[in-house]
This record gives structure tokens, sequence and C-alpha cells, in this order.
């Protein structure tokens, strides 16, 4: 090959070179104009597709806020003509598979009674409870009000009020005035430092275990009690120490345990002290008695419980089931000589007296459960 014809050859390899980069920046430049155009193109109408759908929905929901309530009484009426059916063609399915379940009003249990020691009528009574109040409230006194008719308004006691806001019996109040008043009869304590729950309950002439007892009453550990100085403390049923009598206060006492007295259905679970009677947040009595006496059965009956199944509250407890509409439960237990699904007769033993759970002290709890709330044991035994 000549010169000019190596010289030609190049000059067309250069312009084939430069058409073809030409050829493929024209290419890529045709490829992203549509790629472009075609993304616009369908976000556009994914757009109006939403805006339509949109619409459709808002005219959809507007129609069925204009047809609201016109079938309500047809449905309605459907519903229990279908609940009615369906009672009748299944309550001879029931009937075959409870076949001694038939429930004849004359043979329906008669009241029961809580035995008392006393020869004085018996009468079963619930305690009410209208407000329950966490703290204490400042009340403005209002025209004609006395110190009494404020206890009574609030279910406390009249020494309670006075003590609160320091008064004596001869004060005067006025309209307008404030007074404070506790949540419950007793005292508040404001935490100084080396104070207990026990320290403070014998400050005060009551158990401990009305301290702990008390909901609203809350402790750095819940399980030995502590509290925090500054803390403000409810002492339910406290005495203001300079208003304690010189001896001590005399305590009711149980009989003894087991004792049957004809005309009642349940006995005494176990003797003791009564520390701690019924409230709207204790719902049974509390029996003390350091020699951890043998708790009984307060009536014959069928053991549901017999454990500590939650590890806290009430610890080791019983609950007996007496086939009557009532349920005794006995708790803070040491031993438990009972195991569940067993029958007791009255009188038996069923465990032993103690301080497990949430307890300050070896004693018994003792409650009378009915089918519609629980009784109050100690208003009854009185």
């Amino acid at each position: 090959m000549g010169k000019k014809e190596s010289q030609k050859f190049f000059v067309e390899l250069s312009e084939a070179f430069v058409a073809t980069s030409k050829f493929v920046n024209d290419t890529f430049s045709d490829l992203g104009f549509f790629v472009f155009h075609f993304t616009a193109y369908i976000l556009e109408h994914v757009r109006l597709s939403f805006l339509g759908f949109e619409k459709r929905k808002s005219d959809f929901a507007a129609f069925l806020y204009k047809q609201r309530g016109r079938a309500a009484k047809q449905f309605v009426h459907t519903s229990m003509v279908a609940i009615s059916a369906f009672g009748i063609v299944i309550a001879p399915v029931v009937a075959q598979e409870f076949p001694n379940d038939v429930i004849d009003s004359s043979e329906l249990p008669t009241s029961s009674y809580v035995l008392s020691y006393s020869n004085a009528d018996l009468e079963i009574s619930t305690e009410k409870s209208d407000k329950v109040r966490d703290k204490i409230l400042d009340y403005i006194v209002n025209e004609g009000d006395t110190l009494s008719s404020i206890a009574d308004k609030f279910g406390v006691s009249l020494e309670t009020i006075l003590w609160q806001n320091n008064l004596t019996k001869t004060s005067k109040i006025k309209p307008g005035q404030i007074i404070q008043v506790l949540p419950v009869t007793g005292v508040a304590h404001k935490v100084q430092k080396g104070d207990t729950v026990y320290s403070i309950a014998k400050k005060y002439d009551t158990e401990p275990q009305s301290i702990v007892d008390f909901p609203f009453n809350t402790f750095s550990n819940d399980e030995t009690f502590e509290i925090a100085v500054g803390q403000l403390i409810i002492v339910p049923d406290g005495v203001k120490p300079e208003e304690k009598p010189s001896a001590p206060r005399v305590r009711q006492t149980t009989p003894n345990a087991g004792t049957v007295v004809a005309s009642g259905m349940f006995v005494w679970p176990a003797n003791g002290t009564i520390t701690q009677g019924y409230s709207w947040y204790h719902k049974g009595i509390d029996i003390a008695n350091r020699a951890a006496p043998d708790v009984l059965a307060s009536d014959s009956g069928t053991v549901i419980v017999a454990g500590w199944p939650d590890n806290y509250g009430y610890g080791n407890r019983v609950i007996i089931d007496h086939g009557n509409g009532y349920k005794t439960l006995y708790a803070h237990l040491q031993k438990i000589y009972v195991t569940a699904g067993q029958t007791v007769a009255r009188g038996n033993a069923i465990g032993k007296m103690g301080s497990t759970g949430r307890s300050t002290g070896t004693h018994l709890h003792f409650e009378i459960i009915k089918s519609n709330g629980h009784l109050s044991p100690l208003t009854v035994l009185k």
C-alpha cells in the first residue's frame, strides 16, 4: 500500500469512528428522552387513577352516611329472633347434658348466718364504700356544718378531724374555713429519720399490718416495707400519742376456735386477738396469735385453692367452697394441711397460722365471700 492510500485509509477510518460515536450518542440521548417521558406518563396515570379512586370512595362513604340507621331496627329484630330460635333448639341438648341440675325454687338454700359467740340476734350486712379517697381532702366549711357533721359526711371519726386540724371538741368553725379530712379514721404521719412501719404502728397504738394493708401507702421495698423520709403515711385506726389512754386499748378477742353454737352455720377459724376489721380496702378480719395455732375450716365444703398461686399478696392460702353460695378464705398460712379438691368438715384443721405474703406478723386474714360480694364478719359477730 502506497503512502497516499494509507492516508486515505486512516481518514476513512477516522470518519467512520466519528460517525459511530455520533450514532451511539444520539441513540443514548433518544433512549434517555424516551425513558423520562415514559416515566412521567406512568406517574401521571397513577395519579389520575388515585384521584379517581378517592372520589369514588368519598361518593361511596357519602352514600353509606345517607343510609345510616335505615336497617337498624330490622337488624336488631332479626338478631333477637335468631338468638331466641337458637336457644329453643339448644335447650333440649343442654338439659340432656345436665339431667340433675333442674332447680326447684322451693329447694333454694336459705340465708346462712355467721356464728356469733353472743346471744344477740344475728344479722348479715355488708360494708358500704361510697367513694374511695386516696389522699387528704381539703373541705371548705359550709353554713351549718359542725365538726361532727363533717366527720359523719366523710365516714371518719370526730377525733380524726380534730387531730388532723389541731382542734379540740370545743373549737368553733366558720363558713369558708378549710378542714383537712383523712381518707379513713386514724392519723397522718410524716416519716422522720429512723421511722419504720413497726415504730409508727407502736407510736399510734395500732397494728403495722393495718398500715401495710392501706392501699395508698407506698413503700420503697414491698418485701421489707421500707419507707422514705418525708413521706406521708396514713395510719388507719391510729391514736394520737397524747390522746392514748394510760392502759392499753382492749382489743376484741375471739372465742375458742371451733366452738359450735346451734344457731350458726360458721365457726371461728382461729382464736386470738382481732387486730384489724373489715373496710372497703380490707375485705375481712385479721386474727393475730403469736402461738401460731392451727386454722380450722369455718364450715364444711370443698377446698378449691390450697397454696400460693401468685407468690404475693395473701401468701399461702386456702379457699373453701361451701356449696351454698358462700366461700371462705384463710390467708398468710405458714403451713397448709389440705389439697385442692379435698372435702373438709367444719372444724377440721386446714393449716397453721403464719406470716407469708404481704404480712408484718403472725396472723390469719379471714374472709367470708358471698356470690354478690363480701360479708363483714366483725360487724356480724359483734
